[in-house]
């Protein structure tokens, strides 16, 4: 018999009347509405959240993707819960989820059964949380996830083309949960169970509120940081440009300041993250009892998103590479937060046990593949740091890079009956593999590290991502030379002919960056067709809320220097670096023949195209 067989409905969390019913249950602690379909996968942070409150004690029910258009009823249909309704858009922002660098709405969305691209709302944590305030207006309601978490404070929202409030103030809820939200959860469920009331509660890490600007509560925490208010922010950009420097700076310190800033005729307060999670916490997380699967209410459907990750398994979170681009580090934080190896084993024998498992691990993987249990050699170094980034303008001299622990994550689990193979699906940071530690022992597990990885876990294929060959471009991206790739290149090649394999190298580049000019978009053509590239892993950028490269190309300015930046900001200027991609297209090859006319440069004209 499967597992799947073997299921009942009430080992889901309920989201309906009747699976509370079922349960016995007559109201909810709490009514979690999400985005996202309702996958009780530890991928999905809606599950996440879920299975930690019912570990809490607490009655938890799942509202997946409310329809937002009729009279409301699945906002209702739960009633009122005893303690809060918790407000998600899911995995991804809203508008990243639905529209493309161009701001056309996407055919299909990944975390929707069949893939529907109707059944979320711009902005969803926004919509949800205002009906709930107009439906429900005494009772509180909880931000948190991805969409929340990168709109804290004042953000520039590039399909407004605008600055928008901090979320909190759009919304009228009463709590934000910013980053991942376990810790800051399970302090806020002890005080309410103390008989605090959620206008009582200011002093949890990770949170962010509204306070009467004459009514501040007392600082619990040893520093403060005033930004300049948002009123300041939408008169000079400028002004915009140096908060992001300090809320940047402030995540990424292990004991950071409060931060508050003015909106409204009132102040947003944002306290200090949480400490990094230790293994037992993090454990903790992974080791709920999810079933794995999507809600029986989507049987028959294919949710996209899932069939890519049924058969991963998360090692970490965090990364510490802190590119101008990504918006990891500002939810997930720099600081690494690793499981043990026996929690790892442990779900990869739960995915074994899975109906349609066929031996085959997708991905062992994080945010980064190759930063499991990465930190700091002395932590005291690590307090007084806030570098954005301990691998950008170079590699840490205190960063521990040994790949030891992760490689014996790698034989453990592929050692485990029923499995055949492990993939390294996730992106692997190829510059530390080409750092020269001053430890031996670290330096080789580096060099056996890609060896492994080349040998025994590819589909034929190694994803990296050099991201563009502009040292200029690279430098604002905070990225490393694309030199690097060019030595990554020779090795990997190297290892295939050693190994008699055929594998192919897939490079991932972002054009339109800040910084980014159309000439370097030529040359970059001109650099990867002499690497014997036609380029797949291709995107536009796309500003989202709450990076470096957002605030450079809404300000104009880069907020660690103050000192202007171009950036492509027309659609004509973006598609004229995006078309550089695809140079070896037909249809492309007389608008890039005029553009390289009109920058002189005969000789890219040449070299894209030697026949003329």
């Amino acid at each position: 018999m499967t597992e799947e067989k073997s299921l009942q409905l009430t080992d889901w969390l309920p989201t309906t009347k009747k699976e509370m019913t079922l349960r016995g249950w007559e109201e909810a602690d709490v009514i979690l509405f999400s985005g996202d379909a309702y996958i009780d996968h530890p991928s999905f942070g809606t599950a996440v959240i879920g299975r930690l409150l019912e570990s809490e004690g607490l009655r938890v029910a799942i509202v997946p993707q409310p329809n937002w258009r009729d009279d409301l009823r699945d906002f209702t249909k739960l009633g009122r819960p005893r303690l809060f309704f918790a407000v998600t858009a899911g995995v991804m922002d809203s508008m990243i989820n639905r529209y493309t660098a161009n701001k056309r709405i996407r055919s299909n969305d990944a975390y929707t059964p069949d893939g529907r691209s109707d059944m979320r709302p711009d902005r969803a944590v926004t919509v949800y949380t205002r009906i709930l305030k107009q439906l429900f207006p005494d009772t509180p309601v909880v931000l948190g996830g991805v969409e929340a978490s990168l709109r804290r404070v004042t953000h520039y929202d590039y399909w407004d083309d605008t600055l928008h409030k901090p979320i909190l103030a759009d919304t009228g809820a009463e709590l934000l949960i910013y980053g991942m939200g376990e810790q800051p959860l399970r302090q806020l469920i002890a005080a309410m169970k103390q008989g605090r009331k959620m206008d009582e509660i200011f002093d949890i890490p990770q949170t962010a509120f509204l306070s009467p600007s004459d009514k501040l509560p007392p600082n619990p925490f040893n520093e403060e940081e005033r930004l300049f208010s948002h009123q300041e922010c939408r008169q000079e950009k400028i002004k915009q440009a140096r908060n992001f420097r300090v809320v940047e700076e402030q995540s990424n310190r292990l004991h950071a300041a409060r931060i508050l800033q003015e909106v409204d005729q009132q102040t947003l307060v944002v306290n200090p993250p949480f400490p990094p999670m230790r293994e037992e916490e993090i454990d903790a997380s992974y080791d709920l009892p999810y079933t794995r699967l999507p809600h029986p209410k989507y049987r028959d459907k294919l949710i996209p998103a899932y069939e890519m990750i049924k058969f991963s398994v998360t090692l970490h979170r965090g990364c510490f590479g802190g590119c101008a681009f990504c918006t990891i580090s500002a939810h997930q934080g720099k600081f690494i937060a690793s499981r043990s190896r026996q929690s790892i084993l442990n779900e990869v024998g739960k995915i074994t046990r899975m109906p349609g498992f066929k031996g085959y691990i997708s991905d062992l993987g994080g945010p980064s593949a190759n930063m499991y249990r990465m930190q700091g050699n002395d932590l005291s170094i690590c307090e007084k740091c806030k570098r954005p980034s301990c691998i950008f303008p170079k590699v840490c001299h205190n960063l521990n890079t040994n790949h030891s622990p992760l490689l014996e994550i790698y034989r453990s689990v592929d050692a485990i009956p029923g499995v055949k193979k492990s993939f390294i699906g996730s992106g692997i940071r190829y510059d530390m593999l080409l750092h020269k530690s001053s430890d031996e022992a670290t330096n080789d597990s580096v060099q056996y590290y890609l060896q492994e990885v080349v040998t025994h876990h590819l589909s034929g294929r190694l994803k990296v991502a050099p991201e563009h060959t502009s040292d200029a471009t690279l430098t604002i991206m905070r990225k490393p030379s694309f030199a690097l790739f060019h030595r990554l290149k020779s090795r990997f090649d190297e290892l295939n002919r050693k190994e008699g394999l055929n594998q192919q190298l897939i490079p991932y580049f972002i054009s339109s960056h800040p910084g980014c000019s159309e000439e370097d978009m030529a040359e970059l053509a001109a650099i990867t067709k002499e690497l014997h590239f036609k380029l797949e892993q291709v995107q536009d950028f796309t500003p989202s809320p709450m990076t470096l490269a957002t605030e450079i190309y809404y300000t104009g300015y880069h907020p660690y220097t103050l000192k202007p930046v171009y950036t492509a900001r027309t659609r004509e200027e973006k598609n004229s670096q995006r078309q550089f991609f695809f140079w070896h297209e037909r249809q492309h090859k007389t608008a890039i023949i005029r553009s390289l006319k009109k920058m002189n440069r005969p000789d890219l004209i040449h070299k894209l195209f030697p026949k003329g």
